[in-house]
């Protein structure tokens, strides 16, 4: 009798340890699962070109190919920089295959001197950092007007979407401060960056919803590299900026 009841409580306990193994299996392919997908890969040229197609915000596609053409996890970044302008020359933006793409000619110092040291535009988004244009197309004259940026606006609020784990907006100039008060002028009713000049509003603490926002200087161009006072601001700027991200 002992010997009976000593098997089937040997053939239980082996049933409910086999139980417990598929259980654990399960939820921990559950969670790898539920973990892929939070850091699910998505191609920003792709999204805001169905974007641009489904609104039909330009009605031919040369704007599709100053799309930033990277795939990246979204849910890692936590900055957003906006710059005014796309370059005309689409190897010169930010994420050319050309090391000698102007616009990180400007960039990589300006992190360099924020005491980040970067080497290519990979090194930045490692970092949680994202930077992007207002316009998505090159300006035909040299002030980008207010038509324009609110033609462009729609895309970049949408690319600002993409990030769920924003922290931090930058406004690299006065074409992407304009740009996003467009944006939350139409959720809040006005604007979050005050019409001043840069240098009065750096030493405020601005937000929108959460999103700590630096309006700043541009970053791209000749004129950051002579104008040593607008530089070491960016530059200040972008310090404190990786401070609040990391702290």
């Amino acid at each position: 009798m002992s010997c009976f009841i000593c098997y089937y409580t040997f053939k239980y306990a082996t049933i409910f340890s086999k139980l417990c193994a598929l259980k654990l299996a399960f939820y921990s392919n559950l969670k790898l699962k539920t973990k892929e997908t939070r850091y699910m890969k998505i191609n920003i040229k792709s999204k805001l070109s169905e974007f641009i197609k489904q609104n039909n915000l330009f009605d031919d596609n040369r704007i599709i190919s100053y799309l930033p053409n990277i795939t990246i996890e979204t849910d890692k970044i936590k900055t957003i920089m906006i710059n005014e302008v796309v370059p005309t020359n689409t190897n010169d933006d930010f994420y050319s295959v050309d090391k000698d793409a102007d616009y990180l000619k400007t960039t990589i110092p300006l992190f360099d001197s924020a005491g980040i040291e970067v080497s290519n535009i990979n090194d930045i988004l490692d970092m949680g950092i994202y930077i992007t244009n207002a316009v998505k197309l090159p300006k035909s004259e040299y002030t980008i007007t207010r038509d324009t940026i609110k033609l462009h606006m729609p895309i970049l609020e949408e690319e600002i979407k993409l990030f769920k784990n924003l922290e931090v907006v930058m406004l690299m100039g006065d074409v992407a401060k304009k740009s996003f008060n467009m944006i939350t002028k139409k959720h809040i009713k006005k604007n979050v960056i005050p019409s001043i000049s840069t240098y009065k509003l750096r030493n405020n603490e601005l937000y929108y919803d959460n999103l700590r926002v630096f309006p700043s200087y541009i970053m791209t161009g000749g004129n950051i590299l002579i104008e040593k006072s607008k530089f070491e601001m960016a530059s200040e700027d972008i310090k404190k900026m990786f401070e609040i991200i990391n702290g």
